[in-house]
């Protein structure tokens, strides 16, 4: 009898080789189309993104599930909007920090009234109730050092670091408040661990020293109040150069960019961190499933050796068009070469 999906993901990343690569296949807006609902009808309702993500594990077997919707469901938690679109994730509408001294008068929401959050919560208890302690759930945030490109947009944020350090600080302040009562009451709800989007911290946003002043002491700092399993996501940046100073941040993963050699980065993590990734979410778009497994295969070779590694993509979310016939290759293409122990990965990696 094979492992659950929960002892399949403490054994990675306890370092050491489960039964196979564990993966997670995020396509978490396409049950939308088998459900014939628009992506603005599928997140309207947390019983809907419930189903889709027994869905996703019934189709895909995904050793992960998450009700977390769109990034955008942030700044509606803070009084915007989201706005929607028929092929594509939801965006985060106008700012609402509309000049730095909005951030003066600024408090954080409360999760527990909040329509929006409250809906994922409900959703991750449901899902909670219907998987058990088999299927592990993942809860996310989007990091306090991140969120404000979201509350008031880029240019704005970039000009609040550099010119108006007083202000950076209130506003790191109040949105960690608020991103720590989110993660405690997603795990509260049933999230087993915390994904901690941090975009921002990558050195592909924002330059290294400003990352290492700012991003990562964020990080730390809440991912110690939080006070459960915390992967630091990227979401596609390149880390390799801040993989010490991740781990001592306390994460106990991080992801994998497709920017990066999978191989120099799992050498790296190993023994410190867990990777996920690294397989590219846009270009798979355009991929056959001959592709799909090679890419797959060549994933599992840089980087499932000894543990520490989740198979996914390098984003946390594939994309509507990508189609499902690439998607269960990928499916296919772990089962065939994912299976431990890897007897057919050569020693360097080929």
């Amino acid at each position: 009898m094979g492992m659950t999906s929960s002892q399949r993901l403490q054994e990675t990343m306890q370092h050491r080789e489960p039964d196979r690569v564990p993966y997670s296949l995020p396509a978490n807006m396409h049950p939308a189309r088998d459900m014939g609902l628009t992506i603005k009808e599928y997140f309207s309702r947390p019983e809907y993104v419930v189903e889709g993500q027994l869905r996703l594990r019934k189709k895909f077997g995904n050793d992960m599930l998450c009700c977390y919707p769109f990034a955008g469901l942030e700044i509606m938690a803070w009084g915007g909007e989201a706005v929607y679109f028929d092929q594509g994730p939801p965006n985060a509408g106008a700012p609402v920090i509309k000049r730095p001294e909005d951030i003066l008068a600024l408090e954080p929401p409360s999760v527990e009234e909040n329509p929006a959050l409250r809906g994922v919560l409900e959703a991750t208890a449901s899902l909670k109730a219907a998987v058990g302690d088999d299927i592990p759930i993942a809860g996310v945030i989007v990091s306090p050092f991140s969120l404000p490109i979201m509350q008031m947009g880029f240019e704005a944020y970039l000009d609040l670091i550099y010119e108006r350090p007083e202000l950076l600080e209130r506003l790191l302040r109040i949105n960690g408040e608020y991103c720590v009562a989110w993660a405690k009451a997603q795990i509260k709800a049933g999230a087993s661990a915390i994904v901690y989007s941090d975009p921002a911290s990558s050195p592909t946003i924002l330059p290294r020293e400003i990352v290492l002043r700012h991003g990562l002491p964020t990080a730390r700092s809440i991912i110690a109040r939080i006070g459960g399993g915390v992967m630091i996501h990227l979401a596609s940046g390149r880390g390799k150069d801040l993989v010490d100073d991740i781990a001592e941040t306390g994460a106990v993963g991080m992801s994998a960019s497709a920017e990066e050699d999978l191989g120099q980065l799992k050498a790296a993590c190993r023994g410190k961190l867990t990777l996920v990734g690294n397989l590219n979410a846009l270009a798979m778009r355009r991929w056959t499933p001959q592709q799909a497994e090679a890419e797959v295969k060549r994933a599992i070779a840089q980087a499932g050796p000894g543990g520490g590694f989740v198979l996914s993509d390098n984003h946390g979310e594939i994309p509507f068009l990508v189609e499902d016939e690439v998607l269960m290759a990928m499916v296919e293409a772990v089962e065939r070469w994912g299976r431990y122990p890897l007897d057919w990965v050569v020693v360097d990696g080929a």
